[in-house]
This record gives C-alpha cells, sequence and structure tokens, in this order.
C-alpha cells in the first residue's frame, strides 16, 4: 500500500510516461493512447526508486486520482486527458447548459480576448462541478472560475465531446460564452 505522497509522486511519474516519454520506458501507446499494464509496470521499475511497484499500486494510485487521469480497460491502460500520444477521439455530445473552467488571473485578460485555448493540450477542459473545476484551475496561481454558456456555444456551432467523469472537451471556446463565476 502507497503512502499519499508516494501516490501522487507515482502518478505524476506515470503521467509523464504516459503522456510525453513512453517510447523512453519501452512503450508503444496505440492509436488511443493506451499500453499494457504490465509493460507499465515494467518501465516504471525501471526507476531504481519504483523496482517494487506492482499492478495493485498502479490501481491504488487510478482509483484514488481526484482528477481522473487515468483510464484501465481489460488489462490496459492510458491517460485521459492531456498531452496523450495522438489526439483521442470523443464523440460530440450536448454537454450541460452551464460548464466551467479553473484558470489563473494572470491569463484572464487573454482569455477574455481570444477565448479558451487548448495551449499545449489537444483539447480546452472543461467540466461539470465547481470542485473539478477548482482542483483544476488552483495549481495555476490566483485561481479564476469561468463559466461557459454552453447553449450559446451551441447554437453557433461550438462543439463539446464527453471525456468521463464529469470532464467536457472543446477544440476552442470563444470568449462570447465565457464570464467570471461570482
Amino acid at each position: 500500500m502507497l503512502t499519499p505522497k508516494q501516490e501522487e509522486s507515482l502518478s505524476k511519474f506515470m503521467s509523464k510516461i504516459l503522456r510525453h516519454t513512453p517510447e523512453q520506458f519501452g512503450l508503444e501507446l496505440d492509436h488511443e493512447g493506451y499500453c499494457d499494464i504490465q509493460d507499465l509496470i515494467q518501465g516504471i521499475r525501471s526507476e531504481d526508486r519504483w523496482s517494487n511497484i506492482n499492478e495493485s499500486d498502479i490501481k491504488q494510485v487510478v482509483g484514488h486520482c481526484p482528477k481522473q487521469r487515468y483510464e484501465m480497460v481489460n488489462g490496459y491502460i492510458r491517460a485521459n486527458y492531456g498531452h496523450s500520444a495522438g489526439r483521442l477521439n470523443y464523440e460530440e455530445a450536448t454537454p450541460p447548459t452551464i460548464l466551467y473552467h479553473g484558470t489563473n488571473t494572470k491569463v484572464i485578460h487573454n482569455i477574455f480576448t481570444e477565448g479558451i485555448k487548448p495551449m499545449g493540450r489537444k483539447y480546452v477542459h472543461l467540466s461539470e462541478s465547481l470542485e473539478f473545476a477548482i482542483l483544476a484551475g488552483k495549481r495555476r496561481g490566483e485561481l479564476v472560475i469561468l463559466e461557459v454558456d454552453t447553449a450559446k456555444a451551441l447554437a453557433n456551432q461550438v462543439k463539446f465531446y464527453k471525456a468521463n467523469h464529469g470532464v467536457w472537451l472543446a477544440d476552442l471556446v470563444p470568449p462570447q460564452y465565457l464570464k467570471k463565476f461570482e
């Protein structure tokens, strides 16, 4: 059983491997970003500090990750969001009327001028819950929560994609559909 500190550290390491450097750890991701869990474990074990990691440790990280960063299916694992190899395809769907986005005060002027862009990611990440938006945005500085008026955005051909666990994705959210959450 991993301690909470070990769990967080392993989660960050798994994210690095699955999102940024799978080949460096001998992993080959399929077109949806999945790899065999046993291959991931072998890659993780190549680092001395993680030489005793096992599948139950990976499952602990996946099960406790508050951002739901990973998905496990039939012995395979992938990173759900962010910089995963390739662009994961999600089905277009109709979101709730309001979604939230957590960001920081340093970029708010740009967002209200240009909209929310994916930046280094494949998609813009939005959430159904304030809690998730706060969790996602608080690591970036002084927190600002934005509301996205999805009904108006949909009426003007902005596409939304359902990821999972209350997370929604978009290619871009233009500024006219945004306001500060008060």
